[in-house]
């Protein structure tokens, strides 16, 4: 297994041992004694699994607060975009974001600790994407950047996106509070 670090602070991408035989594949998508990497006291409270048709992007989602969410995110079936934007007031790379595909094919991984604004553009039809969380899912506390936000100008790889009315009434980047501090 291995664990690269990005150009952010805090996203790490993950590269699990697969085993294929005549049979297929094998590996461990998580396993906590491995994964300490990530931090000694990450626990994951909340696993999420979405099905998109091709197009759809998800995000850019965050929580705040005691609710604010680590993630650990892979693809099940299909190819996505992964975007993670750092949101920490005063860091060096406060705005950037790191992006990177996930799929079936590479079984990747990506951590985004709090502090990061997440997104998906989803590039195959029927695409399954999990994610492990470590805080529970609040209403109350859950912010959105919208996804086409000019000061960010992500690249999400889709002509013709297919965004939720939520994620279309986000905020601006520009327009966030200060929930986060590096």
């Amino acid at each position: 297994m291995k664990f690269i670090k990005t150009n952010i602070d805090g996203i790490i991408l993950i590269e699990p041992d697969v085993f294929f035989d005549e049979r297929g594949f094998f590996f461990e998508s998580f396993s906590k004694k491995k994964y300490q990497e990530l931090g000694n006291d990450i626990t994951f409270l909340q696993d999420n699994i979405s099905k998109s048709c091709y197009g759809t992007i998800r995000g850019l989602h965050y929580q705040i607060g005691e609710y604010a969410q680590g993630k650990l995110c892979q693809v099940i079936r299909g190819k996505v975009l992964d975007v993670a934007v750092d949101i920490r007031f005063g860091s060096p790379t406060f705005g950037k974001y790191v992006q990177v595909e996930l799929s079936e094919e590479n079984h990747l991984q990506i951590w985004i600790p709090p502090g990061f604004a997440h997104g998906f553009s989803v590039l195959e039809d029927n695409t399954i994407f999990m994610y492990k969380c470590t805080q529970y899912y609040s209403k109350n506390d859950e912010r959105t950047i919208i996804y086409n936000d000019p000061d960010l100008n992500i690249d999400w790889k889709v002509e013709t996106p297919k965004v939720s009315d939520k994620d279309l009434n986000a905020k601006r980047f520009k327009d966030i509070d200060k929930d986060f501090f590096y």
